[in-house]
């Protein structure tokens, strides 16, 4: 894989910086904020004044991008205008899946497993089944059109950063997402899914040595890929044997990496799960010694007492899903009393076809929203907290070197538009609550990543929007039409 090269030096210079720093203080608003962007890392970030940009333009000259600025050289301090817009670190998806854009609105008012089986596994079925005619139509795999369809998504909506799992047949396809990755200019790392019971025959792994040998076989491939880290995501706590998950965590530990899995996320497959094992999805973890400190859990939504005393004794980390957890009906997680007891949370999206989009921080407002409602306590996850749970924190879940504006860190940095109506007003003392309460996400105007800009004033820069738009529309009229006739899969699961 080749390197993509960054920009410039580049000075950004806004009305609010937002930096959610432990240095300067998570709560730090600064008005009248810059960054300067040096080699892929913040170098600098601050209040502006007269004398910086004077300074900055003298020591860099024409190696230098004003992001809201035309001229390419010959400088001027009055050329850095102080743009009316928010900045911020970019934002972190710790959990969702990057094949789903094509099925949004399909299959649903229907619970978890029969979704699974009449969207997720019928589509990426499809793709399988279909490649040769795909492939011819689109000049390329269709898993690429719809991985690069997930990348504009994120990009859209400031996300910088993410862990996507990579599930069902897509687990087969892994060259694909890290190119898709490398050409958005994103960051990721790709948890390879694994399944070796209670799921479509066509994708188990029998024996368990074949999801081992996948993974050994896309570290020697694609290990050294820029921007992209390679884990085990075993997919489901039901579709995995412990034989299988006591491999993939031994693997994890030799490989000092993170492994991640679904848990316990919708009830009736939950309550069947804990049935037929005699133990809930979280204390067959615990009996196999599969969960620390290391293990990322998506969804957690149904926890029984001493499911919460395992998770905060062997110190996993939950990731909240709110958007698909509602709309699937799957209930949702003791958020406030995990938080209390010290269980680490954070707020993802998880994947467009069960969340609909990828607004992370729609997902973070449902979040707080929910909780405040079924607990009558307004004062619960407040904007703040909210907005640090979808930077800050789950860069340290997934131990990533982003989620704050800080000398170093990597230049991960997103803008948001001051100047749409839902945005006004914006005043130094409710900037954070704007940006949770007021927003909706499609006001990220400019995006930063690893020092490369992907999106300038809403234009989309490593990627061609239009065309990837047209092919996912494409690839999803297909997809309809082969669900009219195709065979009815029903294999997952105590959907099974």
């Amino acid at each position: 894989m080749s390197e993509t090269k960054t920009e410039k030096n580049i000075f950004i210079r806004g009305k609010f910086l937002v930096p959610i720093s432990d240095k300067l203080g998570r709560n730090a608003v600064i008005e009248d904020g810059y960054v300067l962007i040096k080699d892929g890392k913040i170098l600098r970030s601050g209040k502006y004044g007269e004398s910086l940009g004077k300074s900055i333009i003298e020591k860099y000259r024409n190696n230098l991008k004003i992001l809201g600025c035309s001229k390419k050289s010959g400088f001027k301090s009055s050329d850095i205008k102080c743009l009316n817009k928010i900045i911020l670190p970019g934002f972190v998806k710790a959990h969702g899946h990057d094949h789903e854009s094509p099925i949004i609105g399909i299959a649903k008012d229907m619970p978890l497993t029969p979704w699974l089986d009449k969207a997720v596994n019928l589509f990426t079925g499809f793709m399988n089944e279909k490649r040769g005619m795909l492939e011819k139509r689109f000049g390329k795999s269709p898993n690429y059109v719809t991985y690069i369809k997930a990348r504009l998504d994120d990009i859209h909506y400031g996300i910088t950063a993410s862990m996507v799992h990579h599930c069902n047949h897509n687990k087969y396809r892994v060259g694909e997402i890290v190119k898709a990755n490398i050409d958005a200019g994103t960051k990721m790392i790709v948890a390879v899914g694994s399944q070796d019971q209670h799921y479509d025959p066509r994708i188990l792994d029998i024996p368990a040595g074949i999801a081992v040998k996948r993974l050994d076989d896309y570290i020697k491939l694609y290990g050294n890929a820029e921007r992209t880290q390679i884990i085990p995501g075993p997919d489901q706590d039901f579709s995995n044997t412990p034989e299988l998950l006591k491999k993939l965590k031994n693997w994890a530990n030799s490989h000092k990496t993170l492994i991640h899995i679904h848990s316990s996320e919708e009830p009736n497959t939950t309550k069947w799960f804990t049935k037929n094992n005699k133990m809930t999805p979280v204390e067959l973890f615990n009996s196999i010694k599969f969960l620390d400190e290391n293990t990322i859990l998506a969804h957690q939504v149904n926890c029984t007492e001493n499911d919460l005393k395992i998770l905060k004794k062997t110190k996993a980390k939950v990731v909240h899903n709110p958007l698909a957890n509602t709309i699937l009906g799957s209930g949702m997680p003791p958020v406030i009393k995990m938080m209390e007891m010290g269980i680490p949370v954070v707020i993802s999206t998880d994947g467009s076809g069960s969340a609909d989009n990828q607004s992370i921080i729609n997902a973070a407002r449902l979040a707080s929203q929910y909780q405040k409602a079924l607990h009558q306590d307004a004062t619960l996850l407040p904007a703040q907290k909210t907005l640090e749970m979808i930077t800050i924190e789950p860069a340290k879940f997934l131990r990533m070197n982003t989620g704050s504006i800080e000398s170093g860190k990597d230049a991960d940095v997103i803008l948001i538009d001051l100047e749409r109506p839902n945005m006004v007003p914006t005043r130094k003392d409710n900037v954070i609550d704007n940006i949770i309460w007021a927003a909706d996400g499609s006001e990220v105007s400019d995006v930063v990543a690893n020092g490369k800009i992907l999106k300038e004033n809403y234009s989309f820069k490593t990627l061609n929007a239009k065309k990837i738009k047209e092919e996912a529309l494409e690839l999803s009229e297909l997809m309809v039409a082969y669900r009219k006739t195709a065979k009815e899969i029903k294999g997952t699961g105590a959907h099974k």
